[in-house]
């Protein structure tokens, strides 16, 4: 059995960790070799991908930390949660949802995310 909330957590880390060697080494703790990242926004595969999909919301979003909005739920191999993204002690103006695909190894195979709330451009 995995630990859903440990890999959601951890998941959420390497997303807000801003030093470029500290992110790649998490990134590769967290997700397989080639994982597959999936949003309205990005459909990447592979850690190199997934990392410049991270580094470009950092950019887009400067400041901004996503946090875990409610319980992790999960069975099997997969896990759903939902989250924010805003000033770290201020109100989210991003929010979303996503499904996660965990391998035997305990490693993201895939992770579908879903926008639930994004701020009008």
């Amino acid at each position: 059995m995995h630990d859903f909330e440990a890999i959601a957590a951890s998941y959420l880390d390497a997303w807000n960790e801003r030093d470029p060697a500290a992110r790649a080494a998490a990134i590769e703790k967290v997700w397989a070799q080639d994982a597959r990242y999936t949003d309205p926004l990005a459909d990447v595969q592979g850690r190199a991908a997934i990392e410049a999909t991270v580094a470009a919301a950092q950019q887009q979003f400067p400041g901004f930390v996503f946090r875990l909005a409610g319980s992790v739920d999960g069975h099997h191999d997969q896990c759903r949660f939902s989250w924010e993204l805003g000033p770290a002690d201020g109100e989210a103006p991003v929010a979303g949802s996503d499904v996660a695909v965990i391998g035997e190894d305990g490693t993201l195979q895939a992770v579908l995310g879903f926008l639930d709330r994004v701020p009008a451009s």
